[in-house]
């Protein structure tokens, strides 16, 4: 087997064993890695990744700069949840019926939306997800919970994705969606849709000139990527045994839209690198920021450091100064000199 194969294959088996290891590492997390607690970061960082490499799909390999993406999440979370919850349905067939909702939605706003490109592309989609988030915060029918969204009805959950013993369970639940997506995602890339979608980020007229329909293309990209994101939805649903309308905001694609800056766009692994640093750090700079080494520092420093979005935009701005093609992207740039020496 290539290494190509082996590698990922060797991270994929590595991560699978990690709800086993009683290992502690300090520096990275509060307790050992197969606590619940660690668990669930983790969990939720697999996710992210996956979720971030849907986006990607859009706009690194596309060129589609999306402002909506946070939408098609939003349906899984809340579409599975209300089918669970508000009408009572199993969970297989409320799972079946959001993967439907998802599809059937991207199609028609999809349509819609490619009519147009560029800036009013990225405005459109953002109308479709700002209505999207109106709705779930007027809480129709009292379905939605308004701002303070709704727990998942968890006797409709499969048993072994239910209480803090299971975290293993979800921890392997997030790993399957993140591999998952991760393969389709590749197997897309590489097909012969995937290469047109790669020359129209170069240059749509181009592929207009050889004859090639971009506009089907794109709203092929654009209902893949939303139905992976509706899938991480109901993923994420279950993680978190609830939903929230923070994910319905189109802050929450512009978050999507930094993961994948900061990991590299349009790379192999750079969105999935990209979601899994952006989601430990966000969930991990508040003890930094509350840490006795902060407080003992200056005022003029102590009080723009105990801030954690302060610290997350400061480690964004390095990231983009010193890895301006992300992280993915580190071990190339590094690279570069030692082979100009040769060349020279």
């Amino acid at each position: 087997m290539s290494k190509r194969v082996l590698v990922p294959l060797a991270v994929i088996v590595v991560l699978a064993l990690v709800p086993k290891l009683a290992i502690d590492i300090p520096v990275l997390f509060k307790s050992s890695l197969d606590s619940p607690g660690t668990l669930q970061l983790l969990a939720l960082m697999l996710t992210f990744a996956g979720l971030a490499f849907t986006y990607d799909l859009l706009f690194g390999y596309t060129g589609l700069l999306s402002f909506g993406h946070a939408l098609y999440f939003a349906v899984g979370v809340y579409v599975a949840g209300i089918a669970m919850t508000r009408w009572h349905w199993s969970f297989w067939p409320s799972v079946v019926f959001t993967a439907a909702v998802g599809i059937v939605l991207a199609l028609l706003l999809g349509a819609v939306s490619l009519r147009v490109g560029g800036i009013a592309f990225a405005m459109v989609t953002l109308a479709f997800a700002q209505a999207g988030s109106v709705l779930a915060f007027k809480n129709p029918y009292r379905w939605t919970g308004g701002e303070d969204g709704f727990g998942v009805d968890y006797t409709k959950v499969p048993s072994g994705l239910v209480g803090i013993l299971n975290t293993k369970n979800l921890y392997w639940l997030a790993l399957a969606y993140a591999v998952g997506v991760f393969l389709v995602g590749r197997w897309a890339i590489n097909s012969s849709p995937g290469r047109v979608w790669q020359a129209i980020r170069e240059n749509e007229l181009r592929v207009e000139v050889l004859g090639v329909r971009p506009f089907q293309f794109k709203l092929m990209a654009f209902v893949l990527a939303s139905f992976l994101a509706t899938v991480g939805g109901i993923v994420y649903l279950v993680l978190l045994s609830g939903a929230s309308p923070g994910v319905t905001t189109p802050n929450f694609t512009l978050t999507l839209l930094v993961m994948v800056v900061i990991g590299g766009a349009g790379s192999t692994w750079g969105a999935l690198v990209g979601g899994v640093v952006y989601t430990y750090l966000d969930h991990r700079l508040d003890d930094v920021a509350g840490s006795h080494a902060v407080a003992s520092l200056p005022s003029v420093l102590r009080t723009p450091l105990q801030e954690p979005l302060f610290l997350l935009g400061l480690i964004f701005i390095l990231v983009v100064y010193f890895a301006p093609g992300g992280l993915a992207r580190l071990g190339r740039i590094r690279r570069r000199p030692a082979a100009l020496e040769e060349a020279l």
